[in-house]
């Protein structure tokens, strides 16, 4: 005898009916509601059923009879099949995620730049561009639209004294993505990492099976030893905030050349020196031996993820070929989207304002941090890093999380270093927010300081 189905359609629901029946029944066979051999009704029977037309059924019937779920047996009917015995039964829907305490949170991290929103015409722009051209036929170049290297390549040559050809640049989807486009075409060994420093370089060295050795943030290595590679942040440590002075990229670059090690250099934060000039890129000294990775996380939006890379002339046909073989390209509508707001001038209108945005913000979060912490280097982006108790910077950190603010704590960004602190950024945030921020801060670190004098 036929099972009877306990099936039902939704003529509202968007999915087609016979999309809705052949699911209903895979659900019913995976869940173990249909037993292996179990006998279905006949596309007839179950159309009546269902009140639909016998069309549906039968498109159903036959997408589960290609899948594999249900077997037809000439003159006898369609059965379940044996396949379904393997089946467990499937694990329930996981509840769609509610809102959290730290997704309620406003971030203050060094990450999230200051988008002043008179510019939005100017990204609109950009995309309307973009829906209007035509994609390309094929996969596209695995280092980048050529038009995109080229301005990139005039701008890093401009601006950041990396004189390099559209050839040599390789667009990739951030700074991460371009650091395991090196790994893995860098010779067997460890890399070095600053410490503290940036945690997602930690953990893209490490998944790429390699060892992290620490090197200190607050001095530049002099011997890179028995590494393949250093990764550093030379215009702006992350997160102490340091700039790397002329001596020690010097320096750092002779231990690279005694030991045979490639630079990394992440140029983080550059573009928003607002109290001198930038400082020209590492690679500017160095083409042979430094890896220069930018990206416009900072400088566009963190969602674009889209950045750059100018590998050493020595590892750029691997890497090209690398990505070649994978077919790993960045996305064609964003770099076209890139590209027009490079060649627009929107990318310098947001850089500009955002610069001046830091340069009123960063001393009124001085006013408040100074009396409480020391400033771990020059506050000269779009966040400062304050050395305190690690006591001190918990009770901070959870006043400004009861107030609604997610602020870093130095600890964080630290591995054998065991640096405390609070790394504050005040990009993403608008000028009532860090004020709200501020005040539950201080509140935090007076509070604090009084129970520590009790204690003495």
């Amino acid at each position: 005898m036929p099972t009877a189905l306990p099936l039902v359609v939704d003529r509202t629901s968007p999915d087609p009916l016979h999309v809705q029946v052949s699911a209903g029944v895979r659900r019913l066979v995976s869940g173990g509601t249909l037993p292996v051999d179990a006998r279905l009704p006949s596309s007839r029977a179950l159309a009546a059923d269902l009140a639909v037309s016998r069309a549906v059924v039968e498109q159903a019937y036959d997408q589960l009879l290609a899948e594999g779920w249900l077997v037809a047996r000439h003159g006898a009917g369609t059965f379940v099949a044996s396949v379904a015995a393997a089946t467990s039964p499937p694990a329930p829907p996981a509840p769609a995620p509610g809102p959290t305490a730290a997704s309620s949170l406003v971030r203050l991290d060094t990450g999230t730049p200051w988008i002043d929103p008179r510019h939005r015409a100017g990204w609109r722009r950009a995309w309307r561009e973009v829906s209007a051209a035509a994609p390309p036929r094929g996969y596209d170049d695995p280092r980048g639209l050529p038009e995109l290297r080229a301005a990139l390549a005039e701008r890093l040559t401009r601006q950041r004294g990396v004189a390099c050809h559209a050839d040599e640049v390789v667009v990739t989807a951030g700074t991460t993505d371009g650091l395991r486009h090196l790994l893995a075409v860098l010779p067997p060994g460890p890399v070095g990492v600053e410490d503290p420093g940036y945690r997602a370089a930690v953990a893209t060295v490490r998944h790429a099976h390699r060892e992290v050795v620490d090197l200190p943030a607050a001095s530049p290595p002099d011997d890179l030893t028995g590494l393949a590679a250093a990764y550093v942040t030379p215009a702006h440590q992350h997160p102490l905030g340091r700039v790397m002075s002329a001596p020690e990229r010097v320096a750092l670059l002779r231990a690279a050349q005694a030991a045979g090690a490639v630079v990394v250099e992440d140029d983080y934060d550059s573009e928003f020196r607002w109290d001198v000039a930038p400082v020209p890129a590492l690679a500017a000294l160095d083409r042979s031996r430094v890896a220069y990775l930018g990206t416009a996380s900072k400088s566009v939006a963190p969602s674009l993820r889209l950045g750059w890379l100018v590998a050493p002339p020595a590892l750029h046909e691997a890497l090209c070929r690398d990505r070649e073989t994978r077919h790993d390209a960045v996305s064609w509508p964003v770099q076209r989207a890139l590209l027009v707001l490079l060649r627009d001038g929107y990318v310098d209108k947001v850089v500009r304002s955002a610069r001046r945005a830091y340069a009123e913000r960063a001393p009124r979060v001085a006013a408040v941090l100074a009396a409480h912490a020391e400033p771990a280097g020059p506050s000269a982006g779009m966040y400062s890093t304050w050395l305190l108790d690690g006591d001190r910077a918990l009770a901070a950190h959870r006043a400004a999380r009861e107030a609604g603010f997610d602020v870093p704590l130095l600890a964080d960004y630290a591995r054998s270093s065991g640096l405390t602190g609070l790394v504050v950024g005040f990009g993403g945030v608008s000028d009532a927010e860090l004020d709200r921020a501020l005040v539950a801060l201080d509140r935090g670190l007076r509070g604090s300081a009084g129970r520590s004098a009790h204690r003495r």
